[in-house]
C-alpha cells in the first residue's frame, strides 16, 4: 500500500482549517454544464435516469416485436408476416429482452441509486460508467434499426450453429448479432468493474459488509457474475465470427469442429445469466419488503448468503440445456442435481420475505410497490416450481424445445425481474424526482399481472399438447387454437398494462430533488441530495440508520458529517477500506469532458462497421475510439498529489488527497479487467481441449492431436518467445522500480526495451505456429492453435499501446514517482500478460508433444 492511514488531526503540527462557503463550493464543482455540452456530464445523477429511460424504451421495443408473435401465433395458419420476418422479429424480441433490457436496465438502477445507498457522493469511475452508457445507447439504437433493413438477427437469440454457419446463413443478419452486440458486452462488463470497485470501496465510513444493504450485495454479486460470465459469450461469438470470416472451422464437424461448443460456451453465459438479472432484483425486493413491513428483513445475513450461493451454483448449471444433445449420464446427474441445489437458496429468499411479511408492527401498505412484489412472488414461485421441473431429466426430455420451456422461461425472467423492477420504478421514484401515481400504477400492475399469466400459464398446456419452440406457424385440429388464442389475448392485455405505466411516467415523473421516503424507510437513499451527492458522507452505524438515528438526514444535510466541502476545488470520492469502511484517501474525479463521448461513438461504429463489413470505416471508427479513449485518460486519469496533500475530513481523521499503488482504485479496476481476460482466456484454453477430445480416435485409442496434414509449433520459437516474454515484463518492473528511483531516463529506455522485447516475444510466437505447418482453415487444431495466438497477439498489442501512452506521459512531464497511475496500471497488465503468453505457449507446445 502506497498510501498513509489515517489519523487524527492532533497528530499533525497544525490544525487544518475548515473552508468558507462550502456548500457553494460543492454546488459549483459538481454543477452541470449547459446546452449541446450536456452529453458530457458524467455525474450519476444524470447518467442514470438516463439509462434508466432507456432501458425501459428497449423493453417496450421489444414488447412490440412481442406482440407481433403472439399475433401472428393467435390462430393456425396465420400471414401477417412472411417466415423470414419473423425469424428476425422472433430472434430479436430474445435478443433484445435479454442484451438490450434485462442486464443493462439492473445496471442502470445500481447507477441511479447506489451512490446515495452507499453514502457516496459518486461511484469511482463515472466516467467508465457514462462510456457504458453512451455505447449502449448509440449501438442499442442502431442494432435495433437492422429490424427495419431486413439485416436483424434471424437465428434465434441463441444463435446455434450450424444454422448460423456462413454456408447456412450467408447475409449480414448472423454478423450483425456477432458483432453488433459487442458493444453490449463491453457496456456491461465496463458496469460491472465500476459497480465492483465502488461497492467495495465507496461506502460511508462505518458501513461495513455486515451493514451494507441488500441491493448493494444483489449488485456487487451481479457485477462479480458478469466478470466471469460474459467472457464466455464473448469468445463464442469470436469464434464463430472467425468461422464466417477467415474459414477457421470452430464448429464444423468435416473439419474437426463441433457445434456443441458453441452450446458449451453460450450457456455457460446463457444460464447464469437469469442469475444476473433475477440477484439484483431480488435485492430490490429485500428493500421494498421492510420498508413495507415497517420490520428489518428477517435473517439479513442469511439472505446474503443465498445470494452468493446461487451465483456459485448457477455457474454449474448451463448443461441444464443441453441435457437431449447426448451428454453422458453422470454429466446429467450431476447437472441435474445442480438444478434441484440452486432452488435451495432462492427458496430461502422466499421464506425471509414473506417471514418480514409475516413480522410486520402493523397492518402492511399496499401500495403499488407491495402489489409488484407480491404479484413477483406469485410469478417468480411458479416459474421456479416449473424450473425444478425441467431439471428432472426424463421429462426434460419430453418438454424440451416445447412451448412448456418458453413458459417458464417468461415466468422466471418475468417475475423475477420485471415485476420488482416496476415496483423499484415506483417506490424509488420519489427519491430522484416526482412521485408516480398510486392510482395509474394499480391500474397498470393488476392489467400486467392479469395479462401476464393469462399469455404464459396457456403455454404450458400447448407445450403439453406438443407444440414445439420457434415455429412460425401451426396446422389446426391439434388442440392447440384455444390456448394460443387465450395466450394471445392475455399479450394484449399485458400490452395495456405496460401502455398505463408508460402514461404515468410521461405525466408524472420529473427529475429533482428528491424527497424524503413516504414509506418511511430505513436506508440512506432517501437522504436529501444535490448534484454532489449528500452534503456530507454520513457516519453509519446500523443496516437501517435512519431508522435507528432518526436525525441523521438532518445532520448530513446541515453537513456535521464526513467531507461537508471539496477538500481540492474538484469533484470527489471518499475512499474508504473494502471490509470495515475504514477512510483511506480522497479521491479526485473526473468532471464533464468529450473524451468518453467521442470513445463511445468510435467503438458502436467499430463494431457496427465490421459487421457490415466496411473495413476501411471500421479502421476510422477504431482510430476515432482510440483518440477518444486517450484524450480520456490523458487529461484527467491521474492528477497527482494536489493541494493539500491532507485533509481533516471531520471527527480529526485526517486522510491523503492522493494514492498510489494497490490501495488507489485504478489498481482495483485493473484487477477486474484481468479476470475478465483470465475468464476469457481459460475459455480459449477449454474450447482448445474440447476440440481435442472431440477428435480422439475412438477405434484407435489415439487423440488425433495434431491431425493428418498439421504439424507441431517449431519448439525453439517457441522457447524464444518465451524468454521474450519473460524479459519485456521484468523489463518494465525494472522500469518501475527506475521510477520510483527517479531516474526518468533510464526509465524511459527500460520502458522501450520491454516493449521491444514483446513485439519480438509474440513475433517468435507466431512464427512458431507457422513454421510449425499450423494452419487455421485445414483443422479445428490449427484454428483453436492460432485462435490462442491471436487473444495473445492483441494482449501484446494493448501493451505496446498502453507503453506508448506511459512514454509520452513521461516525456510530458505528467509521469513521476509520485503521479505514476499510469505505470502501474500498465506493468499490472504486462504481468498478466507475460503469464498468459506463458501458459499459451505451454499448452501449444507441450500439451501435444506429450500426447504423441
Amino acid at each position: 500500500m502506497d498510501t498513509h492511514p489515517p489519523r487524527v488531526a492532533a497528530d499533525l503540527p497544525s490544525p487544518l482549517p475548515r473552508p468558507e462557503g462550502e456548500e457553494a463550493r460543492l454546488a459549483a464543482v459538481w454543477r452541470k454544464p449547459r446546452g449541446i455540452a450536456w452529453i458530457t456530464e458524467i455525474n450519476n445523477n444524470q447518467i442514470g435516469p438516463l439509462f434508466v429511460g432507456t432501458a425501459l424504451l428497449f423493453f417496450l421495443a421489444a414488447g412490440v416485436l412481442g406482440l407481433i408473435i403472439r399475433a401472428q401465433l393467435a390462430w393456425p395458419g396465420l400471414q401477417l408476416v412472411d417466415p423470414a420476418t419473423y425469424n428476425q422479429v422472433f430472434t430479436m424480441h430474445g435478443t433484445v429482452m435479454m442484451f438490450l433490457f434485462a442486464v443493462p436496465a439492473v445496471e442502470a438502477v445500481a447507477i441511479t441509486l447506489l451512490p446515495s445507498m452507499l453514502g457516496a457522493r459518486e461511484l469511482p469511475f463515472p466516467r467508465l460508467g457514462a462510456y457504458a452508457y453512451l455505447i449502449y445507447l448509440f449501438g442499442g439504437t442502431a442494432f435495433y434499426s437492422s429490424l427495419f433493413f431486413g439485416a436483424a438477427p434471424d437465428g434465434g437469440w441463441f444463435m446455434y450453429p450450424p444454422l448460423t454457419s456462413k454456408e447456412n446463413s450467408p447475409g449480414i443478419n448472423t454478423d450483425m448479432y456477432l458483432l453488433g452486440i459487442g458493444f453490449i458486452e463491453i457496456s456491461a462488463i465496463a458496469g460491472a468493474i465500476e459497480l465492483t470497485v465502488g461497492i467495495l470501496r465507496c461506502r460511508a465510513p462505518g458501513m461495513t459488509l455486515g451493514r451494507m444493504p441488500i441491493f448493494a450485495w444483489g449488485m456487487l454479486v451481479f457485477a462479480a457474475m458478469v466478470l466471469f460470465a460474459f467472457p464466455a459469450v464473448v469468445v463464442a461469438s469470436t469464434l464463430l465470427e472467425l468461422e464466417r470470416a477467415f474459414n477457421w472451422p470452430f464448429f464444423l464437424p468435416e473439419r474437426g469442429g463441433d457445434p456443441l461448443l458453441w452450446q458449451h460456451l453460450f450457456w455457460f453465459f446463457g444460464h447464469p445469466e437469469v442469475y444476473v438479472i433475477f440477484l439484483p432484483a431480488a435485492g430490490m425486493v429485500s428493500m421494498m419488503v421492510p420498508a413495507m413491513a415497517r420490520t428489518p428483513l428477517v435473517a439479513h445475513s442469511l439472505v446474503v448468503m443465498a445470494l452468493v450461493g446461487t451465483a456459485f451454483l448457477s455457474f454449474g448449471l448451463w448443461v441444464h440445456h443441453m441435457y437431449t444433445t447426448g451428454i453422458p449420464a453422470l454429466s446429467l446427474a450431476f447437472f441435474a442435481a445442480a438444478g434441484f441445489a440452486v432452488s435451495i437458496p432462492s427458496g430461502l429468499q422466499v421464506f425471509a420475505w414473506i417471514a418480514t411479511f409475516a413480522a410486520a408492527p402493523r397492518r402492511i401498505r399496499f401500495d403499488t410497490p407491495t402489489l409488484f412484489v407480491l404479484g413477483f412472488l406469485f410469478i417468480f414461485v411458479l416459474g421456479g416450481l416449473t424450473g425444478v421441473m425441467v431439471s428432472v431429466t426424463p421429462f426434460d426430455w419430453q418438454a424440451h424445445d416445447t412451448y412448456f420451456i418458453v413458459a417458464h422461461l417468461h415466468y422466471v425472467l418475468i417475475g423475477g425481474m420485471v415485476f420488482p423492477l416496476l415496483g423499484a420504478l415506483y417506490y424509488w421514484a420519489p427519491s430522484i424526482g416526482r412521485p408516480l401515481s398510486e392510482r395509474l400504477g394499480k391500474w397498470g400492475f393488476w392489467l400486467l399481472f392479469l395479462g401476464t399469466n393469462l399469455t404464459f400459464f396457456p403455454m404450458h398446456m400447448s407445450g403439453f399438447a406438443g407444440m414445439p419452440r420457434r415455429i412460425y406457424t401451426y396446422p389446426a385440429g391439434f388442440g392447440l387454437e384455444i390456448w394460443n388464442a387465450l395466450s394471445s389475448a392475455g399479450a394484449a392485455i399485458a400490452a395495456a398494462g405496460a401502455a398505463v405505466v408508460l402514461l404515468d411516467v410521461v405525466k408524472n415523473f420529473r427529475l429533482g430533488p428528491g424527497q424524503s421516503s413516504p414509506w418511511n424507510s430505513g436506508t440512506l437513499e432517501w437522504v436529501a441530495t444535490g448534484n454532489y451527492g449528500p452534503r456530507s458522507i454520513p457516519r453509519v452505524r446500523d443496516r437501517y440508520p435512519l431508522w435507528t438515528e432518526p436525525g441523521l438526514a438532518k445532520e448530513v444535510e446541515a453537513g456535521g458529517h464526513y467531507l461537508p466541502f471539496t477538500a481540492t476545488g474538484r469533484r470527489e470520492a471518499l475512499i474508504t477500506s473494502p471490509a470495515e469502511a475504514i477512510p483511506q484517501y480522497v479521491a479526485v474525479l473526473p468532471g464533464p469532458g468529450w473524451g468518453h463521448v467521442v470513445a463511445a461513438a468510435g467503438t458502436a461504429a467499430f463494431f457496427l462497421c465490421l459487421a457490415g463489413e466496411l473495413l476501411v470505416e471500421a479502421a476510422f471508427a477504431f482510430a476515432l475510439a482510440l483518440s477518444g479513449f486517450i484524450a480520456w485518460h490523458w487529461g484527467g486519469s491521474d492528477p497527482g498529489p494536489l493541494s493539500p496533500r491532507e485533509v481533516d475530513i471531520g471527527d480529526g481523521i485526517v486522510v491523503p488527497t492522493h494514492a498510489t499503488g494497490a490501495v488507489s482504485t485504478g489498481a482495483w479496476a485493473m484487477v477486474c479487467l484481468m479476470l475478465v481476460q483470465g475468464t476469457a482466456f481459460a475459455c480459449l484454453l477449454g474450447s482448445y481441449l474440447f476440440l481435442w477430445l472431440v477428435n480422439g480416435d475412438a477405434q484407435g485409442g489415439n487423440t488425433m492431436w495434431p491431425p493428418p496434414g498439421q504439424g507441431l509449433p517449431v519448439a525453439g520459437f517457441g522457447l524464444a518467445a518465451l524468454g521474450l516474454y519473460a524479459a519485456g515484463a521484468a523489463s518494465l518492473w525494472a522500469a518501475a522500480w527506475l521510477l520510483s528511483a527517479r531516474s526518468p531516463w533510464l526509465h524511459r529506455i527500460a520502458l522501450a526495451l520491454a516493449a521491444l522485447l514483446f513485439l519480438a516475444g509474440a513475433a517468435a510466437d507466431g512464427w512458431a505456429l507457422w513454421q510449425g505447418g499450423v494452419r487455421p482453415t485445414l483443422h479445428s487444431y490449427g484454428a483453436s492453435s492460432w485462435a490462442l495466438f491471436a487473444w495473445q497477439g492483441v494482449h501484446v498489442a494493448i501493451a505496446l499501446l498502453m507503453a506508448g501512452y506511459t512514454l509520452a506521459r513521461s516525456f510530458a512531464g505528467k509521469l513521476d514517482a509520485g503521479r505514476r497511475q499510469a505505470m502501474d496500471v500498465t506493468r499490472l497488465f504486462w504481468t498478466y500478460t507475460a503469464g498468459q503468453g506463458a501458459i499459451g505457449l505451454a499448452l501449444l507446445h507441450a500439451f501435444p508433444r506429450v500426447l504423441a
